[in-house]
């Protein structure tokens, strides 16, 4: 990465580094504004859709980003990632496009979709008890057995670099439209997302407010804004966001969010699948539940928007069939 006096692991500089490695291979998705989503939250909204990028998600920027700064002498070895499917299968097709070999660790219950997708790149899915058994275990022992670089989800400055590319795409464009986001929402995970998109942001307008989105008791990034230091959450059980189950912000990320964030807000299950019918029905839009965490929060009022223009990362589209078909009935 960049070598900086900036007291932050990732810099804008790192960030444009990263549109200019991504530029011939992702989607520059456009930001779209809905009359019947602006009349509803009583707001000028835009919503930057990662459900049009290369895999259905985000994590395509990050992976390549990534994956590309391996030298070339290494990549014979391979990767390996751990992840829940949209990771998975931004780094499967990163790999593919640079024809290195891949192998995902996957949870046995994440959606069947992401891990047919992850197959359909041409990766090796190892499959692994959520509960019983350590994914990063996995992963590190597979690596080194295989002479494989480890691809982590979001504690990685390539990987943010490369997410952050999404918020340097936002403020671009809002400064083409004569604008200034008031409210920048992105939804979080291990924090890799929001903490490019805030990075990228920031730099451009700085009196932006970055507000993180997590499920409803999913919310660590929330409890670790307040402490000011990394806490876990302390949720039992699912949530219907599968992408966003994290326990804990990342050490990288949470450097960049604690400073960079205004606050953390939740949405419940119920209020997360009222938004994927929304966006389905008024927007014509297939979110999946972690990517719509965020419009979930605006919908239901966690969000002081009113009178603002507000940005908001739809971060994923990669959700099952049958899981879509009951969220829209």
């Amino acid at each position: 990465m960049t070598q900086t006096a900036s007291p932050f692991p990732v810099t804008p500089s790192d960030i444009d580094a990263a549109a200019r490695v991504l530029a011939p291979v992702a989607v520059r998705t456009p930001l779209l504004s809905f009359p019947v989503l602006n009349e509803r939250v009583g707001a000028k909204v835009f919503l930057k859709p990662e459900v049009l990028q290369r895999t259905g998600s985000f994590k395509f920027r990050g992976a390549f980003n990534k994956l590309s700064s391996i030298p070339q002498e290494k990549r014979k070895g391979g990767v390996v990632a751990f992840s829940s499917g949209n990771h998975a299968q931004g780094v499967a097709a990163a790999a593919k496009i640079l024809d290195m070999p891949a192998t995902i660790v996957m949870p046995s219950d994440a959606p069947a979709l992401k891990r047919e997708r992850t197959k359909a790149y041409g990766a090796e899915v190892v499959l692994y008890d959520r509960d019983r058994e350590d994914r990063e275990a996995i992963a590190r022992d597979l690596a080194q057995k295989r002479g494989a670089t480890v691809v982590p989800p979001y504690d990685d400055p390539f990987v943010i670099a490369g997410q952050g590319t999404a918020g340097r795409e936002i403020a671009e464009d809002m400064a083409a439209l004569g604008l200034a986001p008031d409210i920048v929402i992105a939804p979080a995970s291990g924090g890799g997302l929001i903490a490019g998109v805030a990075t990228a942001v920031k730099a451009r307008f700085p009196g932006a407010a970055v507000i993180v989105a997590e499920p409803e008791n999913f919310d660590d990034h929330a409890r670790s804004l307040r402490a000011g230091a990394r806490e876990a959450h302390h949720a039992a059980g699912r949530t219907i966001c599968d992408a966003l189950m994290a326990a804990m912000p990342g050490e990288i990320t949470f450097a960049i969010n604690s400073r960079l964030l205004s606050q953390g807000v939740t949405a419940s299950d119920a209020e997360v699948a009222a938004a994927v019918a929304f966006a389905f029905r008024e927007l014509k839009l297939v979110v999946e539940p972690g990517g719509a965490v965020g419009l979930a929060a605006l919908l239901a009022g966690r969000i002081e928007a009113r009178g603002k223009t507000v940005v908001v990362v739809l971060s994923g589209g990669n959700v099952d069939a049958d899981l879509f078909a009951r969220l829209v009935a």
